[in-house]
């Protein structure tokens, strides 16, 4: 419907809704179809971890692993331009696509779009370090143009949105080319509690490059697996729950969860108000950080945002390298996080602070959150840990539940050319539909979402009523774990408190807590699991709006990894590809 209207001079300018001759657009429809079949040939087997999936040529340019400023570099210098970059990726998801499945739709508009920057730049006009660079956006994040935007959901499935999402238009000005949208854990991960995650019945089952067979991290799976396989450069992906952080330190990546408020919400299909933000993932703190810079800021459509701190300069000039760790001091919330690690895991992490000791920087055991026994599930990730102990007015889950169910619905009121206006209609469609959307528990629904539909349901016997224990549930979880992370970071009432907490992100409690206090965190690569493949991070946690701290700090780690962490197995490593025959679903959680 959206293609046929008569555009506007900016959608021209931008790509969105351009009317053109019937047999292009046709062509383009046919290209973006095309890149679930594989134009490749085979991966052949490999044995002891060798690639199965070399980085096609891109001309002269080493594309696999290049940054942003690769990028920009060679475009200065004529050796590339943003349509043979465009092409480049293109062709890594056709390599890739029906492996992993990062990418749930490709942007017919994207062709044009790459073409427009191209003229800018001869025309001596480049907008910034984003100019003519390839991306994607969670399935979540609205684009006004010829793609869908439905949560992964085929209830959603030709609707059409009001207007782009505040984000997304921020990176068109910014002139970043859309690629398309990624693959995700349906409803980002709202749906079900016991479902297989980074599953959607729209975009079926992603899986992360190191190893198929288990959790990919969620819910932005796509959003992370592909910029980890290096299927576009930098990536949108949002989080509620640990949805950016996890699926950043699970594929060796860095991801960046800002502040509540930082980021616009508007034209996210929502899930918390109250936890809700709109994260970057990037291979570097750099490219996740250029990224961040051109989406945060106010908007007046999302009242959370517009009382936020300006941040002059933004978040880039704040990148540095190892030579600043000797004015840092890190906390260690050992009790709280760390005791919750594996050996393995713990071993490698401890070696990373003994590097960071290395190079200068302080490090200062047991600065605990606040109360961290009554709010740290000593069992793993549960948000609903309140109830567990028997105080549903002190569970997280208790208010997502009533937020999801008055979120959703004044969200749907703005969409077009869809019946689906409540959560009873997503919950009906998912009963009618039950072969593809999986209404009913496994074995009478389908095995990826076990548990049903689970999550909608409870959340629809709230009837969105905000009564007594919903405000004090709010209550209890925002301030006891602001209180808790701001105690630590202000150990023994230092003058200026610490540089960051440190935590491990594969323990879920740790972002977990900074999500009900809506705190920034970063997650940097640390290592990977001998036996599994899988990734693990180290994270730097902050109190609201010090993400110039998180940028600082992270990118100064970064740096010290790079140049002194390798030969110890620490930071970034390709993936190996393990298990890329195998299709299982459900996939393991480990």
């Amino acid at each position: 419907m959206s293609s046929i209207r008569k555009p506007t001079n900016d959608e021209r300018d931008n790509g969105t809704l351009r009317a053109e001759p019937v047999f292009a657009l046709s062509q383009q429809l046919v290209n973006a179809v095309s890149v679930f079949a594989n134009h490749h040939d085979p991966p052949k087997a490999v044995r002891n971890g060798d690639d199965a999936f070399p980085f096609p040529p891109c001309g002269n340019f080493t594309l696999e692993e290049a940054s942003i400023d690769d990028m920009q570099h060679a475009m200065s210098a004529g050796r590339l331009n943003a349509t043979q970059l465009l092409e480049c990726y293109t062709d890594r998801v056709y390599q890739t696509q029906e492996y992993i499945n990062s990418v749930l739709q490709l942007n017919p508009d994207a062709p044009h779009i790459a073409a427009t920057r191209d003229r800018e730049r001869q025309d001596g006009h480049v907008r910034g370090p984003l100019h003519g660079i390839p991306f994607m956006v969670k399935d979540n994040i609205a684009s006004r143009d010829k793609m869908q935007t439905t949560a992964g959901s085929w209830a959603l499935q030709g609707s059409v949105v009001p207007r782009d999402a505040f984000v997304l238009s921020k990176l068109r000005d910014a002139g970043a080319v859309l690629m398309g949208k990624s693959t995700l854990s349906e409803w980002a991960d709202m749906r079900s509690n016991n479902y297989s995650e980074g599953y959607s019945g729209r975009g079926g089952q992603c899986r992360s490059a190191y190893n198929f067979t288990v959790n990919p991290g969620g819910s932005s799976s796509g959003s992370a697996v592909g910029v980890a396989a290096n299927v576009f450069a930098f990536a949108l992906g949002t989080e509620t729950d640990g949805s950016v952080i996890n699926p950043a330190e699970r594929n060796a990546i860095v991801g960046i969860k800002p502040t509540v408020g930082r980021t616009s919400r508007n034209g996210v299909i929502p899930e918390s108000t109250h936890q809700d933000t709109v994260g970057t993932f990037g291979r570097t703190v750099r490219d996740a950080t250029y990224a961040f810079d051109a989406i945060w800021g106010p908007d007046s459509r999302d009242p959370a945002s517009t009382s936020q701190p300006l941040q002059r300069g933004g978040y880039a000039s704040l990148l540095t390298n190892k030579q600043a760790l000797r004015t840092a001091t890190f906390g260690i919330p050992w009790d709280s996080f760390w005791v919750y690690t594996d050996m393995e895991q713990r071993a490698k992490l401890l070696s990373f602070l003994s590097l960071l000791e290395s190079a200068g920087a302080k490090v200062v055991n047991h600065t605990e959150i606040t109360d961290f026994k009554t709010l740290v599930s000593p069992n793993g990730w549960d948000w609903d840990y309140g109830t567990t102990r028997g105080y549903k007015n002190e569970s997280e889950y208790t208010y997502v539940a009533v937020d999801f169910y008055n979120n959703i619905a004044e969200y749907l009121s703005e969409l077009e050319n869809t019946d689906v206006r409540t959560l009873q209609d997503i919950v009906d469609y998912n009963y009618a539909n039950d072969g593809t959307e999986g209404g009913k528990p496994y074995p009478d629904g389908i095995s990826a979402f076990y548990s049903g539909q689970d999550g909608l349901l409870a959340s629809l016997a709230t009837g969105g009523v905000t009564n007594k224990t919903y405000w004090q549930a709010l209550g209890f979880c925002q301030n006891k774990t602001r209180n808790g992370i701001d105690d630590a970071l202000a150990h023994n009432h230092a003058a200026h408190g610490l540089s960051a907490l440190l935590v491990p992100p594969d323990v879920g409690q740790s972002y977990q807590i900074a999500a009900q206090a809506g705190y920034p965190m970063l997650t940097l690569p640390a290592a990977m699991h001998s036996e599994s493949g899988m990734p693990y991070g180290l994270a730097l946690m902050q109190t609201a709006w010090a993400e110039d701290k998180l940028v600082k700090w992270g990118s100064a780690i970064e740096n010290l990894v790079s140049s002194q962490g390798k030969k110890d197995g620490l930071g970034r490593a390709l993936p190996k590809w393990q298990g890329y025959l195998r299709r299982n679903i459900p996939v393991i959680n480990a």
